[in-house]
């Protein structure tokens, strides 16, 4: 068996995780569902999404889309609460440096442009939409690998823009010091959120029961 919820996982943010699963598998044993004890957080992220024991997980929606939709059980979305997002959806944070005084988008045609990885809705396929129907794109990117390697990159001047999650970009606003040196230059339009998956053939009305349950025990 295995479980993760990687996807907004971060040290700060590590004993919440913990305080909801432990909640979640209470809740999934109520339903005659076994998980484990812990979640697997740095077990590569596709060894997880396809695993054959796979309890819970959190994917991105171009992977879901692309390799998973058809290998996994979807088991619903959750709301963040993003301010300008349907229930359920998120967008892309386009950012830039703060000091720098472009104020349009074409002004960054010949910049770098960081991203986290090429499957990744928010930080990719979103922004190559919303900028390719402006007519622009670009010729130099970087590959980082992680949001926040991206707006890091930004910051430190490896590059002239990145498309951050806007759950992500919350993140760092709260707990990364260098956040103050960017701002949002533009917003993607909402896209369907980060699902929740388990295994081909699992119940998925009673996981979203459970982790719905659990949800409703957390404080606020």
């Amino acid at each position: 068996m295995i479980a993760s919820l990687m996807m907004y996982a971060r040290p700060e943010l590590a004993p919440a995780h913990d305080r909801l699963w432990s909640l979640i598998k209470a809740e999934l044993m109520k339903r005659g569902i076994d998980a484990p004890d812990a979640l697997s957080q740095n077990t590569n992220e596709f060894a997880v999404w396809t695993d054959p024991d796979l309890v819970l997980s959190q994917t991105c929606g171009m992977p879901y889309r692309r390799w998973l939709h058809d290998r996994v059980t979807l088991v619903g979305t959750p709301d963040y609460g993003l301010e300008g997002c349907p229930p359920g959806h998120y967008r892309s944070a386009i950012v830039v440096r703060a000091d720098d005084a472009r104020t349009d988008l074409a002004q960054f045609s010949e910049d770098v442009f960081a991203y986290n990885q090429v499957y990744s809705q928010s930080g990719f396929a979103a922004p190559y939409r919303h900028l390719t129907a402006k007519g622009i794109w670009f010729e130099h990117l970087l590959h980082t690998g992680a949001h926040i390697t991206s707006a890091k990159a930004v910051a430190d001047g490896r590059a002239g823009l990145a498309a951050l999650d806007a759950v992500s970009w919350r993140l760092m606003q709260r707990y990364d010091g260098f956040a103050s040196q960017l701002r949002v230059l533009d917003w993607t339009e909402p896209t369907p959120g980060l699902p929740l998956i388990s295994r081909s053939g699992a119940d998925a009305a009673a996981i979203y029961d459970a982790f719905s349950a659990a949800l409703d025990e957390l404080s606020a």
